[in-house]
């Protein structure tokens, strides 16, 4: 089963940049005015502390609105054609060093995906006010998960590493809903790391499942956005290899690191950003850019 995932991962990135690299070529002589060196940094920071668990999607948001390095209505489909192969890379580091049983597996990577695909249709498709209120209402609630596991109000966890029954049912359709939300720019670790602990799973369990999810819906998300157009080119690009490398740098060299105090500024610049966001998609229609 696990070669089997190992196929379906090469088989989707080989895909993804197929695809990603003809959109950029056609329009190399016409990319955004955004700056190689900030955005690659952001690219690398944010995806070193998301194998960490911190996730990328929220201070990723934070970083780009405050170098303003890309129009808020591109920003879902930067972050997740800018992350797609990142998260491909841990999801190949974890699946092979965590067990977990091999149906749940399958089960929860299926399910991302096919919200994805659903998701970033819908998504790429809105319109700048709606997406600023979206994303305000995505990352609010992102701080939301992040603020009860810093204050340990999510209870649950075992030492299952895999779902029969009613129990898996339930883990595919939440799957596919976080999979559908992630093409808002809600980032699927923390919610489904909180699904993975309701449910009784080891802790452990979390990191393959909910990378694994990530790295099977973000291509076809990420495919979906990059035909509409609907994407920052040049920065999905710039924080894309930073990010890969970051990912091989994180889990192979970093053995442990006091991520309490990083954690709640991570969720004060969420929570912020949040209101900025949402103030933006609140404004009367005539005082919109878009």
């Amino acid at each position: 089963m696990i070669v089997f995932i190992w196929v379906s991962l090469a088989a989707l990135f080989l895909w993804y940049s197929i695809v990603l690299i003809r959109d950029f070529l056609k329009n190399r002589n016409n990319l955004e005015d955004t700056s190689w060196l900030k955005t690659g940094l952001i690219g690398f920071v944010v995806n070193f502390f998301d194998v960490l668990g911190i996730g990328a999607f929220a201070p990723q948001t934070a970083l780009l609105k405050f170098t303003g390095q890309t129009r808020d209505q591109l920003i879902p489909g930067t972050l997740n054609v800018s992350n797609t192969v990142p998260v491909l890379f841990q999801a190949l580091i974890f699946i092979t060093v965590i067990e977990v049983h091999a149906l749940t597996l399958i089960v929860m990577l299926i399910s991302a995906a096919l919200g994805a695909i659903l998701g970033a249709g819908i998504v790429a498709k809105l319109s700048e006010r709606k997406i600023r209120l979206t994303m305000g209402f995505a990352l609010l609630v992102t701080a939301i998960f992040m603020l009860a596991g810093n204050l340990d109000w999510i209870q649950g966890g075992g030492e299952a590493i895999g779902l029969y029954d009613s129990k898996l049912i339930i883990a595919g359709a939440a799957n596919f809903v976080l999979g559908a939300l992630m093409t808002a720019g809600i980032g699927l670790y923390a919610p489904c790391m909180a699904l993975v602990f309701a449910l009784g799973m080891s802790p452990k369990v979390a990191f393959p499942i909910m990378m694994g999810s990530c790295a099977f819906l973000m291509p076809p998300a990420s495919i979906r956005f990059i035909r509409e157009g609907a994407y920052n080119r040049k920065a999905s690009l710039a924080m894309a290899i930073p990010g890969a490398v970051a990912v091989l740098i994180a889990a192979f060299l970093v053995k442990s690191i006091p991520l309490d105090i990083l954690r709640w500024i991570v969720i004060f610049v969420v929570l912020y950003t949040a209101a900025v966001m949402l103030k933006a998609g609140y404004k009367p229609m005539s005082l919109q850019t878009n």
